[in-house]
């Protein structure tokens, strides 16, 4: 079965960057849709922004929009989240997740089957 890890998280500045990465094992990531979903504590979790199967990325929260970029690379059966210009509100659990579709990508979580562990992101001065 398709499994998911997420990795890069850490400890950035606010301005600074951090890419992020999930690693896809099992099944061959390109017949997914991924979508990139935070979790800060105490609040509910947050999708972030999502790529189809055919490449077309949609950014559901406005907080990130021309900040974060989502990318895959099929050949490395890798999804990646360059964040950029990171503010304090940035600070979440990152998590990766997958489902298999055609068209688009959705933005609720619990259309997607498979979840990666997460990564911690902390921006902080």
């Amino acid at each position: 079965q398709l499994q998911l890890v997420e990795s890069g998280g850490g400890l950035v500045q606010p301005g600074g960057s951090l890419r992020l990465s999930c690693a896809a094992s099992g099944l061959s990531l390109d017949a997914y849709a991924i979508g990139w979903f935070r979790q800060a504590p105490g609040k509910d979790r947050e999708g972030v922004i999502c790529i189809s199967r055919r490449d077309a990325a949609t950014t559901y929260a406005d907080s990130v929009k021309g900040r974060f970029t989502i990318s895959r690379n099929n050949a490395k059966n890798t999804a990646y989240l360059q964040m950029n210009t990171l503010k304090l509100d940035d600070t979440a659990v990152y998590y990766c997740a997958a489902v298999r579709r055609i068209w688009g990508c959705p933005v609720s979580s619990s259309a997607y089957d498979v979840w990666g562990q997460g990564t911690q992101v902390t921006v902080s001065s």
